[in-house]
């Protein structure tokens, strides 16, 4: 926006110390979707007005008000030294020598010419390209936050401007904690919002789950100024769960009461009221057959590990079965004999919809262990094509006191199929075949099978 576009224009000085009334959405990938109302007076006509933002997209600048229009804009993010010297170019600053005479510091005076090379124009008209001390910038040069200046058109006299805009300065993840029992778990969700460089009082806060599409930016972003190792170094607890809700394709959930949201701080909000629901164990032991392309002859003998996997189940018409689950971290704890309770298991989740068990693999299992070997490799040409036949030997050994039952399963895409196995399979795909073995005691179990593989 141009001076001459501005001319004759209601100019007026909002800053960030005036009340706002504030909402906002956190995405999970960072992004946040900011809505203020600022009281202001906002004349009929065009007029200009000088805002306190923080960091934030320019171009997603958008009115929340039908009545007015936003008609041009000017950001001002570079709160640094290199853009505050390149702003006072054409200006002349006091610079201190470091060197003092009676208690004082003794300083000279320069014209600033350029930065990239600094260039200055000292008092008796001489050019230096070094500084001649230490500047010493009038306050209208230093911006202590990025700044807005912003046009708008209102066709009627308002006492607020209402506001939306994109940020990146915050994010959110979803935790889980799982407390299993005797065929039942007790289960409690959490968000934990993470403040990179949002500051913002008494906001209300909305965190939105599911994939929403984000357009390439055509212009570069403004760096972050924090680490993420820096960040959560307090933390805050919101009062009471959150509602849900869904909008659009994804699902919405609103923190009730007001947050106030500093730089490096973590707040807590419960997701949903803590539930009961059935799970489930399982043992598995993946195949050996490679995904696609050439079955290639094993000679010596594999002992995969024996993965516990853990389900959690989620029955429509109960309380956690129709909640949908947002993607996150799930800790499963159990109590060891004297009562307390242990970490026996840490995972990451996918998004869950209403109705859709949560499945979890939670590490592999101490007491139970697999060997594996082949025991047979024959390859045939035919029709420009490699037929492979292969035999395995799975040994399954279990040295708990009681039985258990461990999935063998084999996953494999193209042309290929089951011709012999030592206990019936169940064909759950084209592309995956299980066995299920049963483990005596401090006993064993072997499971032998052979496939015939085309490629």
């Amino acid at each position: 926006m141009t001076h001459s576009r501005l001319l004759g224009s209601f100019l007026l000085l909002i800053t960030s110390s005036l009340p706002a009334q504030q909402s906002l959405t956190i995405y999970s990938d960072g992004r946040v979707l900011m809505r203020s109302t600022i009281q202001a007076r906002v004349p009929a006509g065009t007029s200009t007005h000088r805002l306190a933002f923080g960091f934030l997209e320019p171009g997603s600048i958008f009115s929340l008000d039908s009545l007015t229009t936003i008609t041009g804009a000017s950001y001002d993010a570079a709160v640094d030294e290199a853009n505050t010297l390149r702003r006072a170019i054409g200006r002349r600053l006091v610079f201190e020598t470091g060197a003092w005479k009676d208690g004082i510091a003794q300083t000279v005076e320069a014209e600033v010419l350029g930065v990239e090379p600094e260039l200055f124009r000292m008092a008796d008209g001489t050019m230096s390209f070094q500084r001649p001390g230490r500047p010493r910038y009038p306050s209208d040069l230093v911006l202590l936050a990025p700044t807005l200046e912003l046009g708008v058109r209102s066709s009627a006299a308002r006492d607020a401007l209402r506001l939306g805009w994109f940020s990146d300065g915050a994010s959110w993840g979803a935790s889980y904690s799982v407390i299993l029992g005797r065929g039942t778990a007790r289960i409690a969700g959490q968000a934990e919002i993470q403040s990179g460089r949002l500051s913002v009082d008494n906001a209300q806060i909305q965190l939105l789950s599911g994939n929403v599409g984000r357009a390439p930016s055509a212009m570069p972003r403004a760096p972050r100024e924090y680490r993420l190792s820096e960040m959560a170094v307090s933390a805050k607890v919101a009062d009471a769960a959150a509602s849900e809700e869904g909008v659009g394709e994804a699902h919405l959930y609103s923190i009730p009461g007001t947050l106030t949201l500093r730089p490096g701080t973590a707040t807590i909000a419960a997701l949903f009221e803590p539930a009961t629901t059935p799970w489930e164990r399982s043992f598995i032991v993946r195949g050996q057959l490679p995904w696609y392309g050439p079955l290639p002859q094993y000679g010596e003998e594999d002992k995969p590990p024996v993965e516990v996997q853990y389900a959690l189940k989620r029955q429509l018409r109960t309380p956690f079965g129709d909640a949908p689950v947002p993607a996150g971290t799930w800790r499963l704890y159990d109590a060891d004999a004297a009562g307390r309770l242990q970490l026996i298991g840490e995972a990451r989740g996918g998004h869950a919809a209403a109705g859709q068990d949560v499945r979890l693999s939670a590490g592999s299992a101490f007491d139970l262990t697999a060997e594996r070997v082949q025991t047979d490799y024959v390859t045939a040409r035919e029709n420009n094509r490699t037929i492979a036949t292969a035999s395995y030997r799975v040994t399954l050994s279990n040295a708990k006191d009681s039985a258990a039952t461990v999935e063998v399963i084999e996953s494999r895409r193209g042309e290929w199929s089951l011709v012999e196995s030592s206990i019936p399979a169940e064909k759950l795909s084209s592309t995956e075949t299980r066995f299920r073995v049963r483990v005596p005691a401090k006993g064993q179990a072997t499971l032998t099978y052979r496939v015939r593989v085309v490629w």
